[in-house]
């Protein structure tokens, strides 16, 4: 499986021990960034990977900022992501069995190392439930993202 990864300044740290957790796990890893922990603006880096796993050239994404907020708002914006910002590996198999999330969002000054590296390889793990309910739901979903947002809405 290959799994897009990105990350801005305050994530960098933990990209990097994600990454080579993936590596040694046997998974292919595409880097979008950053390389370093200098500022910068998470939107172009989480994009980028949200892009890749949407175009089909990554399976899964993992994201990394300080709350993980900002780069699950930004990936979300892009057509076909559906990525969940969790904490705890509950929500990452939870995510996986019923929204069939595809990019996992973690805040680096929320989870420390080990809890990441649990939450990941539960995210990764989890297969979707395939379950009818389940499916109903993220197809309202991707129903409400091909409108371009839900009825009534001023565009």
């Amino acid at each position: 499986m290959k799994i897009a990864l990105a990350c801005d300044h305050a994530g960098f740290a933990l990209k990097r021990t994600i990454g080579e957790y993936l590596k040694e796990s046997g998974y292919e890893v595409a880097d979008f960034g950053t390389d370093s922990n200098v500022s910068c603006d998470y939107p172009d880096y989480a994009c980028k990977a949200a892009e890749a796993v949407a175009r089909g050239d990554c399976e899964r994404g993992i994201l990394v900022c300080y709350t993980g907020v900002g780069v699950s708002i930004a990936a979300n914006k892009v057509r076909g992501i559906r990525c969940a910002l969790c904490g705890d590996a509950t929500s990452a198999r939870l995510t996986r069995a019923h929204n069939d999330a595809n990019m996992l969002a973690l805040g680096a000054g929320i989870v420390g190392g080990a809890l990441a590296l649990d939450i990941v390889k539960t995210f990764l793990e989890t297969p979707f439930s395939g379950e009818e309910k389940h499916c109903r739901r993220v197809a309202k979903i991707t129903a409400i993202e091909e409108r371009g947002g839900p009825k009534g809405a001023k565009q």
